[in-house]
Parts: C-alpha cells; structure tokens; sequence
C-alpha cells in the first residue's frame, strides 16, 4: 500500500507540522508514503525545509511541487484542499496541474470545519472521484466519518534546550491571531509573538519570525488567545509534554479538547484500514 499525503499550508503552521509527522509514523507502519509539499506562493522549499530541520531529528520522504506517481492521497485538514482553490490565482500553471493530479481520485480528508461552504466549492474545482472523512468528534460532534484524533509524533522531535529569551509567548501568524495577542501583550512585559514576515505588524512588540529554532526552549508561559475553533491546537499539547504553564486568555472546543487530552502516539488504524478497503475494492 502507498499513500500521498499533501500539504499546500504554510512553513510552521500546526497543518503542516502534522503532516510531516503522520508521514513519517505511516512509513513506520509500512505504509509507503511520500510528503507532496505544493509551496505557499508567499513561501519557497528552503522555508519548508529549514523548519523541518529546526524541529526535527531527520528530513526524509519529502518532495516539492511534484509527485511519484498519483495514488491515494491523504490531507490533514480540509484547508489543505481548499486553501490552494481560494488562492488559485497565485500558483504557478504546473503546481495547479500537480494539485488536480493529486486531488483527482480517492482522498482521506481530515475533517475541519474552515470554510465550510467554499470547501465544497473547492471539491467542485478539483473533482475528486470519492472522499473519504475522517473526524475528530470532540471537536466537531456534528462532523462526518470515522472518529479520528491528530497526534504529535514526539519521538522524532529535536530535544528542548532551556534558554529563555522572554517569558511569555503568545501566537501571531494571521492577523486574527496577532489582533488577539495586541489587546492582552500589555499585560505580559516580557512576551514574544511569534509571526510570518509577510504582513505589517506593531514594530513596538517583541515580534518572532518563525520558524523558530528551540521554540519551546525559548520561553517559560504560553499564553493562549485564540478565540476562534481551533481544530488541532499542537502548542497546547506540547506545552503539556515539556511541562510548560499555559495561560488561558480565551478558549474554544479544540482547546478544551487538547486541553484535557492525554499525551499518545498517533493512530493510523483508521487511514490503514481505509486504504486497504479501497485496494480490496479496485483488485
């Protein structure tokens, strides 16, 4: 069995760092399975893979803006399709033609509630032969498909180093995010926010590009203020695993669900299953 897990979100971002991991765990558990990387037009391959390296043991089973062969393809989140469809404009012809090969037959999908309508919009665009949900049920109980929960594959990750550059970090990778930590940063003097170098931001604030080397090493609170669903909050999982305090300045389904979710291995037994029901179903 072989499997494309595609990936068409930013450098750094939870969707992307998932999909590194899943990729390595389902190569562990026998599943041939290649990382399609698509590059976010803002974003080049060496962003990519300098947040791998900063974060990971290992760099392997990768691939950018191409593919081996189109088999069965796996994606993380619903965003992973739709993001691409939204942006569509700001690809080059060959990662659209590369993304309409990919998407074009069986897809494992990763329920998400982003978007919802032009999800099905960008179902529309790419026309996949068939879709096959996957949902985590704590997060979205009105979803669809099997019960599925995003884990982190610690085993591959670079150990944490403790050098504290500031105490409290607060997370600014969209504009949502970074408005959400403005409003409460004056209440923690010594902060950093971590942020894409891609939109303005208040030069006056201790702002963090990422990727960030070491993040977790780098501060002592995490301070969390998204107040929007959150559908796989890693951060708060990893504070959890490195005993880091984490402060909760708003909350949401996802964060209540991590919150209280035990520390595990990922669980492919659902992916697994489903691809060997689809090749029993094709031989």
């Amino acid at each position: 069995m072989a499997l494309n897990l595609v990936c068409t979100s930013k450098p750094c971002d939870g969707l992307f760092y998932y999909s590194y991991e899943y990729t390595q765990y389902l190569n562990m558990s026998g599943i041939k399975t290649d990382m399609i990387i698509i590059t976010h037009p803002r974003f080049k391959s060496q962003d990519y893979i300098n947040s791998i390296n900063q974060k990971y043991t290992s760099f392997k089973n990768v691939i950018f803006n191409d593919f081996k062969d189109v088999k069965t393809t796996l994606i993380m989140g619903r965003s992973i399709l739709t993001l691409p469809f939204l942006d569509r404009k700001s690809y080059s012809q060959d990662q659209l033609m590369i993304l309409h090969l990919l998407f074009k037959s069986k897809i494992i999908s990763v329920y998400s509630e982003n978007h919802k309508i032009r999800y099905y919009q960008a179902l529309k665009y790419f026309k996949p032969e068939e879709v096959i949900d996957l949902c985590d049920y704590d997060v979205y109980p009105k979803g669809i498909g099997k019960h599925f929960e995003k884990k982190i594959f610690f085993d591959i990750h670079k150990p944490v180093t403790e050098n504290y550059q500031f105490e409290h970090l607060f997370i600014g990778t969209n504009k949502n995010y970074y408005d959400s930590a403005k409003k409460l940063v004056y209440k923690y003097k010594s902060h950093g926010i971590i942020i894409y170098d891609n939109y303005e931001y208040d030069s006056s604030l201790n702002n963090i590009i990422a990727p960030v080397e070491n993040l977790l090493g780098t501060f002592k609170k995490y301070v969390y203020t998204k107040n929007i669903i959150d559908p796989a909050p890693r951060l708060i999982q990893e504070c959890k695993y490195h005993n880091k305090e984490i402060i909760y300045e708003a909350s949401n389904r996802g964060a209540e669900t991590y919150k209280n979710r035990p520390i595990e291995k990922p669980n492919v037994e659902h992916i697994i299953n489903e691809l060997w029901r689809l090749g029993s179903r094709l031989s």
